[in-house]
C-alpha cells in the first residue's frame, strides 16, 4: 500500500477530530473507500449486488487457488516420489501446524481489523501503534512455539497416533516447519495488515513469488535432482521454507522502498513496546476468533487419530480426499470472503437492506458453485484422486468411498460460510464459535467415536455431513433470530459507528474476517 499523509484542516496533521493525520489526498470519497494513496480499496455500498460480488471474489479465489495449488503440487511430488507413507507423514505434520495456528490466528485477524479502523479513520499514529505491538506479540509467540514445537515434536506425533512408517517422516517434516515458523507468520500477518489497509493486491504478487519458488524447488529437492541435495520429505518443508523467506524479504523491501505505513522507520522502533490498550483489544476480538481455529484444527487431529487406526493406506485415502474437499471449498470462500467483505462496508454505511440482500446473494451463488463443482468431481472420480495418489494404488478406491459419504455435505458450506461471514462483520465472534463447537466437538466427535464399533470406518465419513448440517442450522437460526445486528466492530477504538440497525451515519468499514481466515485456512486444512 502507497498512503501518503495529508495535512487536513484544523491543525498542522489532521482534520478536527482525527487525532492524527489523513490517510490518503483528495478524493477519497468515504472514509477508507480507495483514491490516490489508497490503492486496492472499493466502494462496496453502491451498484448492482451480484456483479460487485462476483468480480470481488476473482482476487480471492485466485489467492485460494495458489495456497490450493502448492499444497497439491507439495502433495503430488511426495506421493509420486516417496509413496503413501510420505503422504500419511505430510497429512500428519499439516495437522499439527494447523493446530499451532489457531494459537496466533485469531490475534493476527483482531490485529488486522484494527489496522483496517485505523486506516479508515485517517490515524496515521494509531496504525504505527497497532503494527508495534502486533509485531512485538507476534515474534514472541511464534519465536516460542517455534522452540517449543521443535522439542516436543515426537510426542505430539506419538499422541495424534501417527502410523510408525510414517512417523519418522513427519518429525523431519514438522521440525523443519517449527523452525521457519517466526517468519513465515510475520509474512501472514503483513499480508493481512496490508488487506487491512485497503491493498489486496500488493499481497497476492509476493504469494505468487513464494509458491512460484516453493513449486520449482520442491521436486529438485525431493529428488536431488542436477547441483541439488536428495532431501527427501525434508526437501518439500524446505522449499516452502524458501520460497516463504525470499518473498518475506522482498516485501519488506518493497514496504519500505514505498514508504508503506505498515513498517516503523528508525525512529518509530520505540512503537515496539507493547501497547496495554491495543494488546488487551487485539486479544479480547482475537481469543474467540483463535479458539475457533483452535477447535478446528483440535477436532481434525481427533478425526486423523480415528483415521490412522485404520492404517497407513486409510490414512492416505483420507488426506488425498481431503484435499478434494479443499478445492470443493475454495469458491465458496472466496465468495464469502467477498460477501463479508461488503458486508461489512453496508453495516458501517447503515445500509441494512443491502446486507440482507448480499446475504441471500451470497449464498445462491455459492450453492450453485459448489453443487457443479461437486457433480464434475463425482463424475471424473477416479481420475481426479489420481494427482493425489500414485496410479493403481489401493487407497485410491477407499478415497472414493469417502468422497461417495462426504463430498456431497459441502455444498451445505455454501449457508453456513456466507452467514458466518456476515455475522462476523458486525464484531459477533461468541456465537459462531458456540456454534462450531457443537457441531464439531458435541456432535461430530462423539458420532465417529461411539458408532465405530457398530458401522466400522463408515461412522468416521459419516460424522462429517452430520457435523456439517447442525452447523449450517444452527447458523440459519442465529442468522435469522441472532442479535448480532445490534453490534459494531468500532465499539471501543474511538470512532463512528453505524453498526446499527437504522443508523444512516456513515462509518469505516471493519476488514473482514473471513478473507484472512482463507488465506491461513487452506495451508492445512485437511479434515477441517
Amino acid at each position: 500500500m502507497d498512503a501518503k499523509v495529508e495535512r487536513g484542516p484544523g491543525g498542522p496533521m489532521g482534520g478536527p477530530g482525527t487525532g492524527g493525520p489523513r490517510i490518503g489526498g483528495p478524493g477519497m470519497g468515504r472514509p477508507g473507500m480507495g483514491g490516490p494513496g489508497m490503492r486496492g480499496g472499493r466502494d462496496l455500498t453502491e451498484g448492482p449486488i451480484a456483479k460487485t460480488l462476483i468480480m470481488f471474489s476473482l482476487p480471492v479465489l485466485f489467492s485460494n487457488f495458489l495456497q490450493s495449488l502448492s499444497a497439491a503440487v507439495n502433495q503430488f511430488w511426495v506421493s509420486h516420489t516417496l509413496g503413501v507413507h510420505a503422504v500419511a507423514a505430510l497429512g500428519n505434520a499439516n495437522l499439527i501446524m494447523m493446530l499451532m495456528l489457531g494459537a496466533i490466528f485469531g490475534v493476527s485477524m483482531s490485529a488486522n481489523i484494527l489496522v483496517a479502523q485505523a486506516v479508515g479513520s485517517g490515524n496515521l499514529g494509531l496504525v504505527k501503534r497497532v503494527m508495534g505491538t502486533s509485531m512485538t506479540f507476534f515474534f514472541a509467540l511464534s519465536s516460542l512455539m517455534s522452540v517449543l514445537g521443535l522439542v516436543f515434536t515426537p510426542a505430539i506425533l506419538a499422541a495424534m497416533g501417527t502410523p510408525m512408517d510414517a512417523r519418522a517422516d513427519a518429525i523431519i517434516y514438522l521440525r523443519i516447519i517449527f523452525i521457519s515458523m517466526p517468519f513465515q507468520y510475520f509474512f501472514a500477518f503483513l499480508q493481512m495488515a496490508q488487506r487491512g489497509a485497503g491493498d489486496s493486491r500488493t499481497p497476492l504478487y509476493f504469494q505468487v513469488l513464494a509458491i512460484a519458488i516453493s513449486i520449482v524447488l520442491n521436486p529438485l529437492l525431493i529428488r536431488g535432482d542436477g547441483p541439488f541435495p536428495q532431501m527427501g520429505i525434508a526437501g518439500s518443508a524446505v522449499s516452502g521454507m524458501i520460497g516463504q523467506g525470499v518473498a518475506l524479504a522482498c516485501l519488506v523491501i518493497y514496504l519500505f522502498r514505498t514508504q508503506s505505513i505498515l513498517l516503523l522507520r528508525p525512529s518509530e522502533l520505540g512503537l515496539l513496546r507493547p501497547d496495554v490498550t491495543i494488546l488487551q483489544s487485539l486479544l479480547f476480538r482475537g481469543v474467540p476468533m483463535g479458539l475457533q481455529m483452535f477447535i478446528m484444527s483440535g477436532t481434525a487431529m481427533v478425526m486423523v487419530f480415528f483415521v490412522n487406526e485404520f492404517g497407513t493406506t486409510t490414512t492416505a485415502a483420507y488426506f488425498a480426499a481431503s484435499l478434494v474437499w479443499t478445492y470443493l471449498q475454495m469458491p465458496v470462500m472466496a465468495v464469502g470472503a467477498a460477501l463479508s467483505s461488503m458486508a461489512a462496508q453496508n453495516v458501517g454505511a447503515g445500509k441494512w437492506d443491502r446486507v440482507e440482500k448480499i446475504a441471500g446473494t451470497g449464498i445462491i451463488a455459492g450453492l450453485a458453485i459448489t453443487s457443479t463443482i461437486a457433480a464434475a468431481i463425482y463424475l471424473l472420480e477416479p481420475y481426479v484422486l489420481q494427482v493425489f495418489l500414485p496410479v493403481g494404488s489401493p487407497a485410491i478406491p477407499i478415497a472414493q468411498h469417502i468422497n461417495l459419504i462426504v463430498l456431497w455435505s459441502f455444498i451445505l458450506f455454501s449457508v453456513t460460510f456466507p452467514l458466518t461471514g456476515v455475522v462476523r462483520a458486525t464484531g459477533s465472534v461468541w456465537i459462531p464459535l458456540f456454534i462450531l463447537v457443537i457441531s464439531m466437538v458435541v456432535v461430530r466427535v462423539p458420532f465417529a467415536m461411539f458408532l465405530q464399533p457398530i458401522i466400522g470406518q463408515d461412522a468416521v465419513w459419516w460424522s462429517f455431513p452430520l457435523g456439517t448440517i447442525v452447523s449450517a442450522v444452527l447458523t440459519a437460526l442465529y442468522y435469522r433470530f441472532g442479535s448480532w445486528r445490534s453490534n459494531s466492530m468500532l465499539s471501543g477504538l474511538g470512532g463512528h459507528a453505524g453498526g446499527q440497525a437504522g443508523d444512516t451515519g456513515q462509518a469505516v468499514p471493519a476488514m473482514d474476517p473471513a478473507e484472512a481466515e482463507t488465506a491461513l485456512v487452506d495451508e492445512g486444512r485437511a479434515g477441517a
